[in-house]
Parts: C-alpha cells; structure tokens; sequence
C-alpha cells in the first residue's frame, strides 16, 4: 500500500468522527415549510458542511484506488453497485412521495412540482431524467473502466505487427491492466531481445556467408535458406593465389604460418569487399571471390596487386608473398547444398573450373593477371583498361578461351613500352599458335631487346626454340 493511500485512511476517519457529531447541525440547517426548503447555516452548520466536503473527497479518492486493485469485473460491479442502489432508492421514493404524509414529504413534493394529481406526469419526467443521469453515469464508468482494453488491443495489433520495437506499453487501468502491461513489456523485451540476437546471428554469419550471397538467392537472412535453394546468374569469379606461402610455411611454425596468411587475406578481403565483391571460399593460401560485374572485379584485381606488393616492402624479414589472379565471366549457381545437420552456400560453375586452368597458365607464362574473352566483352565500353592477348586455353571439349593479360598493374615506364609493343607480342603469340616457331622466336627475341624482364615474351622465346629444336 503506498503512503499516501495510508495517509488519505487516516484523514478520512479523522474526518468521519467529528461527522457524526456535528452532521445533525448541517441537517437541521435544512428547514422544510411546505413549500419548499429554507437553509439556516450556523457556525457549525458551515463547519459540518466543509467536514463533509473533505471526508467525501478523501472516501472517493480511496474508492478509486480501491476500484484500481480489483480486476475489471469486480471493477464495474463495485463501481455500479452504489450508483444502482442509489438510482433504485430514487426511484421509489418518486414513485411514493405522492402518497407520503409530513412536512418533508410536502417540501419535496413542492420543490419537485408534484404536488397535485394534475401534475402527477412530472413523476416521470423525474424519473425519466433519473434514468437518463443513471445510464449515462453507467456509460462514463464503464468506457473509464473499458479503456485500457483499446490500449491493450492497439499495442497487440503493433506488437503483432512487429512494429512496436523501443517503445514500453503503457495500458494503464487497474490491477489488471497493470498484470497485462507487464506482460505485454515482457513479451516486447524478450522480442526485441530475440530480435536483436537475431540480428547479431545475421551480422556473424554474413563473416561467413556474404549479405551479397543472400541477394543473388533473393534472401534477407540466414532463416530463410533452406536446402536446395539455387539462382543461375551471370557472374565474373576472381581467383587470387598466393603463391610462395606453401613453401614459407614449411620453415614456420602453425602460429606464425597462420598470422602470416591470414596479414594477407586481411589486405584482399577488404578490396573484395570494398569494388563489391564477396569471397565465396577461401583457399588455403588463397580466395575465390565473385563479383556481378567484370570491371569491379579488374579494378578489384589491381588494387590487390598493388597492396600485396606494397605489403611484402613492410614485411622484409619475411619472403614476399607472390600473387596471381586470373578472371572469367559466365553463368554461375549460387545454391545451398549439404544437409539438414549442415548447409553450406557455394557456386558451382565452370567457370570456377576455368578460373582454375587459367591460373595454371598465369604461373607458366608467368603473367600476373590474366582475363578471359568472356570477361572482357562483358566490360562498357568506356572502360579504360590495357591488355595484351596471351593464347588461348584449350578445354577438354575443344573449346578455345582466349586470355589477355592486363598491362595496367605494371609499373609506368613499363607499361608504356608493353602497350608500344603490344601488336608486335600479339603477332609473336598467334605465329606461334599457327606453328610459325622461327617467326615467333624473331618477334620475341626482338621484344626482350627492349623489354629484357618481360616474362611472357621470354616463355614463348624459349617454348619456340625448343619446337625448332624438335623439328
């Protein structure tokens, strides 16, 4: 019980005593004459009158406090129970007080206009308007009682609706209302708490599976994928090897092996991120990552070109790490495949298998960046991007994929003398593909005068001396 309710129990009976004393005073200061009523207050009618202003203020104050601690069906009874006994007595005392003998009778048969059988409707005008205060008083107390039901309803519809997240319910009402406001904030708590679990789980697992895997599936959380789930869309896949860490790891232990890989997949990571990628499996010492749109992941590709060479300057107590990329284009299945116990996303194409092949051939001719045909003629055309075809790759179909290395992450100076000699090393490569081997060996011996560390023109140099050698 709160203080001030103990505080209200003990001025009301405070009040209640002199009452007694002293209401025989406020009555007598009523004087019925017939005709009506006169008032004569004394001193201590006027006293009587105040006492009796306080106490009842004080008694409806506690009735409604009172009303607040009993459920709602107790809440309209006791609320209803005075005003019905009081509208009852009312209503049979008009009905009687026609008939009644005495002064008192006669005053209020005069002050309500009912004194002669002429006028004897006024009965029910009383009465009429008795009903009419009575059921508009049962009305008021009902809809005060009622209203925290619309309260209950509205903050259901929004919990249910899922839109109530910040916010605490407040009903109001009595002990009831309060039992259910409680539970409706637990409810919303252990919602919003389930929610934001729910939302942590979606951020740790999006460290696992790519918030871009989801939109390729036309999913929005980890929930959502079930297996069997597939989508086939076009994609470019960039495939990073960081060659040279198998060999380093051999010499270091597990600890230092794994923070040595792992300074490196922190430099590539982020660049995927950042020209809209996502890593669809890492590799061991390297990545598979795919992107929707080939020039992301080109400009993607120099950008972890030059960072990796940036990083092995920073780590010179360690060998420098090697990097090869190889980029293609083509449809890709992004689907859900294990089973109920586990589900994996992954993209299953041939164009992870070409990928693959095309990285054998980055390190054979020793380019550090090589693209498909497939690629390149999915880029804008106001892309501004320098290559040089390289050969082709022969499938086990006998399909030819023509590959171009791109010029533009080499140093300036010699970028600009690959893109004068570009025609030539083209000339040079398809001479050697027509099996022109002495045409070939003269075209690339003429461009290592030139340019003495380019790589690619030194291998088809040596594999064309080595077919005259044959021959």
């Amino acid at each position: 019980m709160r203080t001030s309710t103990k505080i209200l129990i003990v001025l009301t009976i405070i009040l209640f005593i002199p009452n007694l004393f002293l209401t025989k005073y406020l009555l007598e200061a009523i004087v019925p004459t017939g005709n009506g009523f006169e008032f004569n207050f004394t001193p201590l009618a006027w006293v009587s009158l105040a006492l009796q202003i306080l106490f009842n203020v004080f008694f409806t104050i506690l009735f409604i406090r009172f009303l607040k601690t009993q459920r709602l069906s107790n809440m309209i009874f006791f609320s209803l129970a005075p005003l019905t006994l009081v509208y009852g007595v009312f209503m049979v005392y008009i009905t009687a007080v026609k008939n009644m003998t005495g002064i008192t009778a006669e005053s209020i048969r005069a002050t309500l206009n009912i004194q002669s059988q002429e006028n004897s409707y006024n009965n029910f005008l009383w009465a009429g308007l008795a009903t009419l205060i009575y059921l508009v008083l049962v009305f008021l107390i009902v809809l005060f009682s009622c209203r925290p039901l619309s309260k209950v309803e509205h903050a259901t519809q929004k919990l249910g609706d899922g839109r109530m997240k910040n916010d605490n319910f407040k009903i109001g009402g009595g002990k009831q209302f309060k039992e259910i406001e409680h539970s409706l904030n637990k409810i919303n708590y252990n919602y919003k708490e389930k929610e934001n679990k729910l939302k942590q789980t979606n951020l740790e697992t999006q460290k696992f599976i790519p918030k871009q895997f989801f939109k390729f599936l036309g999913k929005s959380s980890v929930e959502e994928l079930e297996l069997g789930n597939q989508v086939k869309k076009n994609a470019t896949t960039l495939f990073c090897d960081l060659k040279s860490s198998t060999n380093i790891s051999r010499t270091l232990s597990l600890e230092e092996n794994f923070n040595y890989i792992n300074s490196y997949l922190k430099v590539v990571a982020p660049l995927i991120k950042r020209y809209g990628g996502f890593i669809d499996k890492y590799l061991g010492d390297g990545v598979l990552a795919v992107f929707s749109k080939p020039q992301n992941a080109i400009e993607c590709a120099h950008a972890i070109l030059r960072a990796i060479e940036v990083k092995n300057k920073s780590q010179k107590e360690l060998p420098a790490i090697d990097a090869r990329i190889s980029i293609n284009t083509g449809e890709i299945i992004f689907g859900i495949v294990g089973d109920e116990d586990r589900k994996s996303p992954t993209i299953i194409s041939d164009v992870v298998n070409l990928a693959s092949k095309m990285e054998e051939i980055n390190i054979y001719i020793g380019t550090k960046l090589l693209i498909s045909k497939q690629s390149l003629n999915e880029l804008p055309q106001n892309f501004d991007f320098n290559y040089r075809y390289t050969g082709s790759l022969s499938l086990n179909d006998d399909v030819q994929i023509s590959l171009f290395e791109s010029l533009d992450y080499y140093p300036k100076s010699k970028k600009e003398k690959l893109k004068k000699l570009k025609n030539k090393f083209e000339a040079g490569v398809r001479a050697y593909n027509e099996k022109n081997y002495e045409e070939a060996k003269e075209i690339f011996s003429a461009i290592l005068k030139q340019i003495p560390d380019d790589k690619p023109s030194f291998v088809y140099f040596n594999k064309a001396s080595e077919k005259l050698k044959d021959h």
